[in-house]
């Protein structure tokens, strides 16, 4: 007696369909299955994103850290909505302006979200109008006007 699962030459189906059903008990593939992450990701699953800065905002750090992070408010170009990115950098908040067109990837936290002291920031800024903000903050390029 005992085993529930269906055995022999005929149980190939059965064992397909029983197995596909109990597949929805995991998180994970509940979640992959019905995009759940995908919708939520203000980038649609894309690596980076380009936006318009909306507004220039502080962002004060967690416990046991005493800083005001700067970040700015910036509204994506492929769907409208709005999004805080961070501004790495000593000195990065002086080289980004109000509706200057950046473009931004995820941070690097553990399941795409927020990393080390700043809460709810999952993105950072890469480039300003077409140039590297690394190259902008150092002084070796100038930011072109647009």
């Amino acid at each position: 007696m005992g085993s529930k699962s269906p055995r022999g030459e005929f149980a190939a189906r059965k064992l397909t369909e029983k197995r596909n059903k109990f597949r929805w008990s995991s998180m994970y593939y509940k979640r992959r299955m019905l995009r759940l992450d995908v919708k939520a990701d203000p980038l649609e699953g894309a690596p980076m994103g380009r936006g318009i800065v909306l507004e220039k905002v502080g962002v004060e750090s967690k416990q046991p850290n005493s800083a005001i992070r700067k970040c700015v408010r910036t509204q994506l170009i492929k769907n409208g909505r709005s999004i805080t990115a961070f501004l790495p950098g000593d000195g990065a908040l002086n080289v980004v302006d109000e509706h200057d067109e950046v473009i931004v990837e995820g941070i690097g936290g553990s399941r795409g979200r927020s990393m080390g002291d700043i809460p709810g920031v999952r993105w950072k800024v890469i480039m300003v109008n077409g140039v590297s903000l690394n190259e902008l903050v150092y002084g070796r390029k100038q930011k072109p006007a647009r």
